[in-house]
């Protein structure tokens, strides 16, 4: 790596490869249309009560550092949110505000992985778990998610690898994503019942990423780890992104509400990562405060979205169901689509030679499957209005047919 230091390598995003292929076909006149970011806002604007709780917080001048876990009213808003939704008693030390989910993984991998540490990921998995893992000296250890079981996860392999695993190396942590990105699955209750007793009888830490648990349709029930996890430690997930639409504010947080050794130790480390920021974006966490506060507004914002997030991922589908290059599995939180790609018959050689492929002749930019850990599948965000989904996935399956 020569001057630059060897963890530096692990600084990639595949979300964004392809911007600079998709930006040059742009300069050429090109319209791209673009299913390859997940950024609700850019489609459903954020909500007017929102937008006008960070301006008056400019106006009221609260433009100040905050207290460094994150600004009391925040944090009050935090804790009624999850005795609301989940009934969790929490006090103020087991939540840190974050810059987003993304300053919280860093954070929390700093804080518990030491080199040659694992930390077991399921795949297809959010593309920023792994580098984050990496910059802090440890090792993923992967696991898959069962495609044909609908994306679920098979409890009685998971504990024959911990076995093994816990032989050979120090085992951190188990990271769920529930709702899932890139698949849009919702884990059972049962399910996570059986991760909890597995992680009681091992003594594991759970990271539970719950950033879409108010996304759920298509008949889902949404069970927080909260719910379930009881005498186990874990740490939940979550901000203003996607359920308050707001994703360019850059406010997470991690809540962490055991009374356990480690939660307690881990908190206060967290609390010290927090005070070596400084604090997170101020009137950005006055803004969320009112998001999660105003349960009036927020509910009548949420249930809008989900609906059309409903009606455009299902028609997504059932145009998607009609390429038999394709396989789909249909998702049921989040938006996102996830299908298999029938490579061979199709003469590429890797999902990626695809997605270029796809986006160089008929402008339409997906990700490829390899970026989440899975080959041989692509993610289609299915945010945009149905005219412009119809458009782009009609693209794509003639794509197919001539291929094929």
């Amino acid at each position: 790596m020569g001057f630059l230091s060897e963890r530096s390598r692990f600084a990639i995003n595949p979300l964004e490869e392809d911007d600079a292929i998709a930006e040059a076909l742009e300069r050429k006149g090109k319209e791209i249309i673009k299913l390859n970011r997940g950024d609700p806002a850019v489609y459903f604007p954020t909500p007017q009560y929102i937008k006008e709780a960070y301006i008056e917080a400019i106006r009221e001048s609260k433009t100040h550092y905050t207290e460094t876990r994150g600004a009391k009213e925040l944090v009050d808003a935090v804790m009624g949110r999850y005795r609301r939704l989940y009934g969790l008693d929490l006090n103020e030390d087991d939540v840190v505000v974050t810059a987003g989910v993304s300053e919280a993984l860093y954070m929390l991998n700093s804080a518990l992985i030491d080199r040659n540490d694992r930390a077991i990921v399921f795949k297809p998995y959010y593309t920023q778990y792994i580098p984050y893992i990496g910059l802090a000296g440890g090792r993923e250890y992967l696991l898959d998610y069962k495609e044909n079981e609908g994306w679920g996860i098979d409890i009685d392999e998971l504990d024959r690898h911990v076995r093994r695993l816990k032989h050979k190396a120090r085992v951190k942590y188990v990271l769920l994503t529930n709702p899932n990105n890139p698949t849009g699955t919702v884990l059972s209750r049962k399910t996570l019942e059986g991760i909890v007793d597995l992680a009681n009888e091992h003594k594991l830490l759970l990271i539970s990423d719950e950033i879409y648990d108010e996304i759920v349709y298509n008949g889902a029930r949404f069970t927080s780890i909260a719910q379930v996890a009881k005498g186990v430690p874990y740490v939940i997930l979550n901000g203003a992104s996607k359920n308050f639409d707001a994703t360019g504010f850059r406010i997470g947080f991690a809540v962490v509400p055991g009374r356990d050794a480690l939660s307690k130790e881990l908190k206060a480390k967290l609390a010290d990562f927090a005070s070596v920021r400084v604090s997170a974006n101020a009137p950005a966490q006055y803004a969320l405060a009112e998001g999660l506060n105003n349960v009036v507004e927020h509910n009548r914002a949420i249930r809008y979205m989900v609906g059309e997030i409903e009606d455009r991922v299902n028609f997504a589908v059932k145009l998607l169901n009609e390429n038999t290059s394709l396989s789909t599995v249909r998702p049921r939180g989040a938006y996102y689509i996830f299908p298999k790609i029938d490579l061979k018959g199709l003469h590429f050689k890797s999902d990626k030679e695809f997605v270029d492929s796809l986006l160089k002749s008929r402008y339409v930019q997906i990700t490829r499957g390899s970026g989440f850990g899975t080959p041989g599948h692509i993610r289609i965000v299915s945010l945009p209005p149905k005219e412009t989904l119809g458009e782009a996935i009609t693209k794509l399956n003639e794509f197919c047919r001539r291929k094929r």
